[in-house]
Order: structure tokens, then C-alpha cells, then sequence
């Protein structure tokens, strides 16, 4: 190809027929790749982390409130009586709308978590897909990337983290982008602004990617092609900004309104904490990288593309130079993406990163600069693409390399999945289930340090019942909560029933065997003393629930 506008990937039919086959493949892929989860998704979760819990009751809070109460979805049923607690940290709006169908079919939390995890695979590597696809038109090549980025290692080092696996938004951001590049016009400009405004609801870390992938490649493509003065090209950027501010703005706002309102930002110096190191880009939770973790004995991410996109990736920084000018257009944007990515997770002690808090506001919500392996896996399953497509131009056997290295892809990936087997629930709440609704406490009220993770546990609990939540946990936690802890672990004393006026609970559940044993019977012994206010509803060894029925004076 040697005109810079012309659309490739249009070279080459498609339609509902091959994204169906797409999307089916994927799945299939999605199935084996993770055996034997995909069997188990009904009862199994990651609830052994808080942010396994967390997830988990947040996909759920997302699927059901859309659907019953829509216009209060951000109004989360956690440190009652705070509203739009959904704000507190990322809303996952789009993680539950996916989950609508799996939460309405089986009301089951986990499966519906489970559910969106395994499209959220089936979605990146179509996403990476269709974008090789259309940069080199040959749909093997595609494939091999797809498969490279859809199933890397990183996504299956964030599954108790549900909106760090929604990473379709990146590669179909960037397809988006090279549609609108190459045919400047409205529609397209208005799909991209579209899709980079919707990577709000999915991630507020891909959001940022997002913009900054895009806005570096509206720069390099107006410098590679000439196109500094293609009045065209900048005025569809332009609309693509307003559009993409347009549709983020609803949830963008409210994150504005809370850091203005509690002053919430993360300093700098704690990204250090969670930048990458060089051994990172070796760790690999994959069967066949095993064997390199006891070689590197520490890494603090899991970041390692594979050795098929990491070959590849590399091979295609060769060989793009002597292909055509699509090809070495591509190799020049995604090698300079991917290495930018890489210099960028390295943290503020490495400089970009320092660079970028200093000058675009959402880093200040931001902390994680490890976070940006997802853009170097996505740079490095597109290098490889172009490799592939390189190299199948010059053999003979073309569709059985192709094939080869579409199984090959796959085999370097397998992750067998083996989450913690869900308990029960406890009966008491079943029984709350059924009970008038009112606001609950549950004990020990958690509020030491770390300790206040533990309200996570609570709040998957309540996707039993959805009763609004004395107890939470999230990113950004109120101060009168923090202030209020202490006093509340106490309940029930006459200084905790003071301190929940305001809240008036209704219901008080206690896990008994969570207490110590002086804990225990302390809290025994005052339940005793509060006996006239509080009416047990369901008793056992390990669960106690109780409905408060007054307050002493």
C-alpha cells in the first residue's frame, strides 16, 4: 500500500458472519484456555481478597440496580447514609450492564462476575482482531494477535480486579482512531469520540490509556504522513475530543465533584509502590513460563507478553523496515506506543511517569503505573500481527504457518484457572432476605488499617438482601466512617447506639467466630445488657442476627 488513506482492512470482506465466527471462537478459546474455571463459574470466586469481594458485589450491585433503579445505580447500598457511594472508586458500570443477563437468569453474584470475566477475554482478542485486520488485511495474522492480546498474562493477574480485565476498550479504541484517521469524516469521528468516552464506565486507568494512546497517535500519523496542515484530519480529531468529553462527562464529573469535595488524590510517592520492575516483563502466571520465575525470585507484576508477542513483537521492529508503508507506518506507532508504555510503568523514579502526574489531571486519582502493561501487551500482540503478516506473504505454506502460530499463540497462554469454591451463605441471610427493608450493621465493625478491607466481606454478603450497608470499603472512604469506626466495633455499647442516631440500623448481624475469644465474650456479656433493644431473629455458633428494636436513652 503506498497511499497513507487508503483503508486496508475494507480490502477484505467480513461482516456479522465472521464476527459471529470471531466471537465463537473466542469463546471456545476462553473455555479451554482457563480449564477448567469456565465449569465451575457458578460456585466458584475470588473470594479470598478484598478486591475479589469487592468486584464481585459491585458487578452484581450494577446488574440489578440498572435494571429495578437505574437512576439510583450510583447510589451503592454501602456507608449508609452517604449517597452516590458507587463514586468511591470505579463504578463499573460497564462490567454490570454486561453482567445483566448472567445476574437476571441465575441471580448468582459470582456468576455473573464470572460470566463477564470470560467475555471480557472473548472481547479483547476480537478487539485486537479486527484492529490487525484491518492495519494488514489477513484475518491469520489477525488471529495470532488476537489471540496474543486477548489471553496475555497480565489480564489473568488481575482477576479479583474486574475492571483492569475490561481491556477491549483499548484495541478498539485504536481501530476506531485509524478508521477515523484514514477516512476523515463525521461518522467516524463521532464512533471514535464515542468508544474513547465510554472506557469511563469500563476503567478509569484504560480511560487515561486510551486518551493518551490516542492523542500520541493523532500526532505521529499528522508527522509519518505529512498531514500537519490536512484541515480534514485535525477537525475529525477535534469532533472525536468533543464527543469523547461528551460521553465521559457524566461519570468524569462526578469523580470531579468528589475530589473537589474531600480533597481525594493520590500523592505521587505512592505509585512507587506500584511501578513494574525489570523482572515484571518475565513473570507469567501461564503454564509453560513456570520455569522462568524461580530465575528472576521477585517481581512485583505480571507483565511478561508471552514468547510468541514477545518474538514476534520484537521480529516486527526488523522486519517492518523492509515491508511496505502500512506495514512500517504500524511498526513505527505500536513500537513507539509499547516502548513509551513500558518506560511509563516503570514509575516516577524512571521520569515519564512523574511527567505525566504533573501535567494531566486524572493522574492525581491514579497510582498504579504498572497499570500501563496493558497498553505494551496490546503494542506487542499488534507487532506480532505484523510479523505474521509479513511472513506469510513470503511462503508458500502460508495458511498452515498460519495455523501453526495460531496454535502455538494459544498453547504459550493456557492459564488453568482453580478460584476458592463460594461457602454458603448464612441462614440468617436468607432470613433478612425476607424482612421488612432497613439499614444493617454488621459485626465486628472493622477499622484499623488493613482491617477495614474486611468490610468487602460484608458487602458481597449483602448481595443477599441489598439492604443499605452501615459497613464499606472502597478506594476512597469518608472521613465520619474512619472517625466512627472505633466507637461502632463496640456495638452494642450506649456510646455506639449514640454514634448511629443518624443511621437508625434496623438490623445487626454478628460473626460470632470472627471475634477472639475475650472479643467474644465481651460482646456476649453486652448484648446481654442491650437485651431489651435488640430481638434475636436467628441464633447459632456462628451468626447471630438481631433486629434493633430501640435505642436506650
Amino acid at each position: 500500500m503506498t497511499d497513507g488513506s487508503r483503508l486496508v482492512g475494507d480490502d477484505i470482506g467480513g461482516g456479522w458472519r465472521e464476527l459471529l465466527i470471531v466471537l465463537a471462537t473466542g469463546a471456545v478459546l476462553a473455555v479451554l484456555l482457563t480449564y477448567p474455571f469456565a465449569l465451575e463459574s457458578a460456585h466458584v470466586g475470588r473470594v479470598d481478597s478484598s478486591d475479589g469481594d469487592f468486584s464481585i458485589w459491585n458487578v452484581a450491585w450494577v446488574a440489578r440496580t440498572l435494571v429495578v433503579d437505574p437512576a439510583h445505580v450510583l447510589d451503592a447500598n454501602i456507608f449508609f447514609p452517604h449517597r452516590r457511594a458507587l463514586i468511591y472508586s470505579e463504578t463499573n458500570l460497564g462490567a454490570g450492564a454486561l453482567a445483566i443477563p448472567a445476574y437476571w437468569a441465575t441471580r448468582n453474584p459470582y456468576f455473573a462476575l464470572n460470566f463477564v470475566f470470560l467475555l471480557s477475554l472473548v472481547l479483547s482478542a476480537a478487539g485486537a482482531y479486527y484492529l490487525v485486520r484491518y492495519l494488514v488485511a489477513d484475518r491469520r495474522a489477525a488471529a495470532v494477535a488476537g489471540i496474543c492480546f486477548g489471553f496475555c498474562p497480565y489480564v489473568f493477574a488481575k482477576t479479583a480486579e474486574i475492571q483492569l480485565l475490561m481491556t477491549a476498550g483499548l484495541p478498539i479504541s485504536m481501530l476506531a482512531f485509524h478508521r477515523a484517521a484514514d477516512r476523515p469524516r463525521a461518522s467516524g469521528a463521532v464512533t471514535l469520540g464515542l468508544v474513547m468516552g465510554a472506557q469511563a464506565a469500563f476503567c478509569g486507568y484504560y480511560a487515561v490509556f486510551v486518551m493518551l494512546m490516542v492523542g500520541l497517535s493523532t500526532l505521529m500519523l499528522a508527522a509519518l504522513r505529512g498531514w500537519w496542515t490536512n484541515i480534514a484530519y485535525w477537525k475529525a480529531i477535534a469532533l472525536a475530543a468533543a464527543v469523547a468529553s461528551v460521553t465521559a462527562a457524566p461519570i468524569v464529573l462526578q469523580y470531579l465533584r468528589l475530589q473537589q469535595a474531600s480533597g481525594f488524590h493520590r500523592e505521587l510517592g505512592e505509585a512507587v509502590h506500584y511501578s513494574a520492575d525489570w523482572q515484571a516483563y518475565l513473570a507469567s502466571n501461564a503454564v509453560v513460563h513456570q520455569w522462568i520465575l524461580p530465575l528472576i525470585k521477585h517481581w512485583n507484576e505480571v507483565l511478561f507478553p508471552g514468547f510468541v508477542a514477545t518474538l514476534g513483537g520484537a521480529t516486527a521492529l526488523v522486519v517492518g523496515w523492509k515491508s511496505g508503508p502500512r506495514v512500517r507506518e504500524a511498526v513505527v506507532l505500536y513500537g513507539a506506543l509499547t516502548l513509551l508504555a513500558i518506560w511509563a510503568s516503570f514509575g516516577p523514579r524512571a521520569g515519564l511517569y512523574s511527567v505525566l502526574y504533573r501535567f494531566i489531571p486524572a493522574f492525581s486519582l491514579m497510582r498504579a503505573p504498572g497499570r500501563f502493561g496493558a497498553i505494551v501487551a496490546l503494542g506487542c500482540a499488534v507487532l506480532t500481527g505484523l510479523t505474521v503478516r509479513v511472513w506469510l506473504a513470503r511462503v508458500a505454506f502460508a495458511t498452515s504457518l498460519g495455523i501453526l502460530l495460531t496454535c502455538l499463540a494459544a498453547a504459550d497462554l493456557f492459564v488453568p484457572l482453580r478460584f476458592r469454591e463460594v461457602p454458603p451463605p448464612s441462614p440468617a441471610y436468607s432470613l433478612l432476605r425476607t424482612l421488612p427493608p432497613g439499614p444493617v450493621i454488621e459485626l465486628p465493625f472493622w477499622w484499623r488499617g488493613v482491617e477495614l478491607h474486611g468490610h468487602a466481606t460484608y458487602m458481597l454478603n449483602s448481595t443477599a438482601h441489598w439492604m443499605p450497608l452501615i459497613n464499606g470499603y472502597s478506594d476512597y472512604i469518608p472521613p465520619d466512617f474512619i472517625e466512627a469506626a472505633g466507637t461502632l466495633n463496640t456495638f452494642p455499647s450506649r456510646e455506639a447506639f449514640r454514634q448511629l442516631v443518624l443511621q437508625h440500623p434496623r438490623y445487626a448481624v454478628f460473626h460470632m467466630l470472627v471475634f477472639g475469644d475475650e472479643d467474644r465474650a465481651n460482646v456476649t456479656a453486652r448484648i446481654r445488657v442491650f437485651a431489651p433493644y435488640l430481638k434475636p431473629l436467628y441464633v447459632d455458633d456462628e451468626t447471630r442476627l438481631y433486629e434493633i428494636v430501640g435505642f436506650p436513652p
